[in-house]
């Protein structure tokens, strides 16, 4: 039985020595139809047409000879070398590795890739690949079938991006094509390994290099912290934007990587850069003109990736794709009973009376929420005087979802 595989990694370039050696010695190889193909493959070797690697290893495990398995470009980097690991497998993995198809990509467009997100498609993940692609100025998403550059393209809508698409790295049929995102959905595509998604506001850190890959936008911030005070936000914060109310609902909103964050009322736009510090997607919606003007200002600020949509809730809501998380900064219950509708994993709102607290905790409740309220009350103090500044009471809402992931 075998043991043992030698995984291959092919870009297009002639084998190494060393994947030669192992491919000419091979009696079972496994690999996508183009690696069957060429001719250094064995002509008495038992040839497996992957689909299922699970299946493969499985076929490679039962086998008595020399296993080998051909993948494109490096195949520890989003590959098959993990599946092949699997300790139900028991198998013992050599891998020769090629120039991964990222690697590839981003030197045929030119371009560093240190600072680029990088994300896998599959028709169960595109919504939150497209969300990493909303809130970070350059990704690079391995596409699959249903899931490539016209399904990221329409699922991007109203937000502006630059693709740059690479069809078949490493074969004679390669092609790399640039064009702006609102015409990659009029064309048909074929099965690309790559397309780099570029756009919005780099930070300086970007720009300028760093010490640490795919660091987030504005990373290192040039503020510590997060829930700033007022003047960290120009003209400072509106009502009901308070630092301690801030900090609450971002912690109770808990916005990551792939999420789409949707903030209603966004006054100047301070939370929804917060949110987008943690790498969120955020939508800021407003139906003031000077209120979606300020948080356009806060997002260039704050080098924050911000979609910034004026309109009234809950109508404007009906054109916005599907929220992870949202943060109410008004509307009472109409606009909470539209959000539940769409059903985000958790709702965050507030309520400066008892009375509307309950109707509102009812609205999240009847909407299939698991409902939480606390009544907070900070006391700004001067502490060159240490006398009471501003005092704020308000009764922070918040409902989870209870059929939701965590």
């Amino acid at each position: 039985m075998a043991d043992r595989v030698t995984v291959i990694g092919w870009d297009g370039s002639p084998l190494t020595p060393a994947a030669g050696s192992a491919l000419a010695a091979a009696t079972l190889v496994a690999g996508a139809a183009h690696h069957l193909a060429l001719p250094e493959v064995p002509k008495g070797a038992e040839r497996i047409r992957l689909g299922s690697v699970d299946l493969a290893a499985r076929r490679i495990a039962g086998h008595r000879g020399s296993a080998v398995v051909l993948a494109d470009g490096d195949p520890g980097f989003f590959g098959v070398v993990r599946t092949l690991r699997a300790p139900e497998h028991g198998l013992e993995v050599e891998v020769v590795p090629a120039v991964s198809s990222v690697a590839t990509a981003f030197a045929r467009a030119g371009m560093p890739w240190d600072d680029a997100q990088i994300v896998v498609a599959h028709r169960r993940t595109l919504r939150r690949a497209v969300n990493v692609c909303r809130a970070h100025p350059k990704v690079a998403v391995l596409t699959s079938p249903g899931a490539g550059p016209a399904e990221l393209a329409l699922l991007l809508e109203g937000v502006h991006r630059t693709f740059v698409i690479c069809e078949e790295l490493g074969t004679d049929r390669e092609q790399v094509t640039v064009l702006t995102s609102d015409k990659a959905a009029d064309h048909v595509w074929r099965d690309p390994n790559v397309v780099i998604v570029i756009g919005g506001a780099a930070s300086a850190a970007h720009r300028g290099g760093g010490w640490i890959a795919a660091r987030e936008p504005g990373y290192p911030p040039a503020v510590r912290g997060w829930a700033l005070p007022g003047e960290s936000y120009g003209k400072g914060l509106g009502e009901g934007e308070s630092v301690q109310l801030r900090a609450a609902q971002l912690a109770r909103l808990g916005p990551r990587i792939g999420d789409l964050v949707w903030d209603i009322g966004c006054g100047s736009g301070a939370l929804a850069a917060e949110a987008a510090r943690f790498g969120a997607a955020v939508i800021a919606v407003d139906a003031d003109a000077d209120a979606c003007a300020r948080a356009k200002a806060t997002a260039r600020r704050s080098s924050a990736q911000l979609q910034v949509v004026q309109g009234r809730a809950p109508h404007v809501l009906e054109r916005l794709p599907e929220p992870d998380v949202v943060r109410i900064g008004g509307g009472g219950v109409p606009v909470v009973t539209a959000c539940a509708d769409r059903r985000p994993q958790r709702i965050v709102t507030h309520a400066s009376t008892r009375d509307e607290a309950e109707a509102v905790g009812a609205a999240l409740a009847a909407g299939g929420y698991d409902v939480e309220c606390a009544l907070l009350q900070s006391v700004d103090m001067d502490t060159g005087t240490w006398e009471e500044r501003e005092r704020s009471v308000v009764f922070l809402l918040s409902g989870r979802r209870g059929d939701s992931a965590p």
